[in-house]
């Protein structure tokens, strides 16, 4: 490679010309306004892609995110949406397909939960995160799926909790995760003969508000984090980025930890 060739990166991510990767396609972004979610946001809409996100009650980060992807020259806006609730779901999807006339990406990203015992959980936090985790991430899979173009893409937010428990409060919330990773898998042979793969990303520690490096749980992390380190949104959002482009065609049902080994 020649000096004139040396790849460079900005503030988003975006390396090798790439920029457009994703231009002309339309992208929904579920629980966008924040943490991983804004890093999909941002690194979609610099390659190219008109991107909506929804967000529950982060208005402030919503409005601040448009603000932000604007100044960069892309193209992003938030709607308020609950992903526990199924007719915001379908609304929010359908709204989209008649405004933009399409939708080519799916990223599933809103989730959360309440880390605790199973025993210690309320009945309304057990039923928030199946609501959120699981339930609402299949609605917005099958709601948005009839729209999808041949050929589009699907991508789940997961987490390597699905099949890693590194202690004794992530019980029920790995299990939801274990479930859109089993979604995933069959819905991949629904899809498939469309030419739509589907594919679920599973983040390990990742340095965000709500799970900072420097947070009281850092150090004890990062010391089984076979890298040292905690994960970035930027990198997180590049994995998702490669699947949703064509480069990821060929890659289906699978579920890809992104954690430093953290798992292994």
């Amino acid at each position: 490679m020649t000096a004139s060739m040396n790849l460079t990166t900005d503030q988003q991510g975006v390396t090798d010309g790439r920029e457009h990767r994703h231009a002309g396609k339309t992208a929904l972004v579920t629980g966008g306004a924040r943490g991983i979610g804004s890093g999909i946001v941002r690194r979609l809409a610099a390659e190219g892609a008109q991107v909506t996100f929804t967000y529950a009650s982060a208005k402030p980060e919503a409005d601040a995110l448009e603000a932000t992807v604007s100044a960069a020259g892309g193209d992003a806006m938030g709607i308020q949406v609950d992903s526990a609730d199924r007719a915001e779901i379908r609304d929010a999807i359908s709204s989209i397909v008649a405004r933009e006339g399409r939708l080519d990406v799916v990223v599933s990203n809103a989730g959360g939960g309440t880390l605790k015992p199973v025993q210690e959980l309320s009945d309304e936090e057990i039923d928030r995160m199946i609501a959120v985790n699981i339930r609402g991430t299949l609605d917005t899979i099958r709601f948005a799926a009839p729209h999808l173009q041949d050929g589009g893409r699907i991508i789940t937010i997961g987490s390597v909790t699905s099949t890693h428990f590194p202690n004794d409060i992530s019980s029920l919330y790995g299990m939801t995760k274990g479930a859109i990773a089993s979604l995933v898998r069959g819905m991949s042979r629904e899809l498939g003969p469309r030419g739509i793969t589907i594919n679920n990303v599973q983040p390990g520690p990742v340095d965000t508000p709500a799970n900072p490096a420097s947070g009281p749980a850092g150090d004890a992390l990062r010391a089984t984090i076979p890298v040292g380190r905690f994960g970035t949104v930027e990198e997180v959002a590049a994995l998702v980025s490669h699947l949703a482009g064509e480069e990821g065609a060929y890659i289906n049902g699978a579920s890809l930890d992104i954690d430093g080994g953290y798992s292994a």
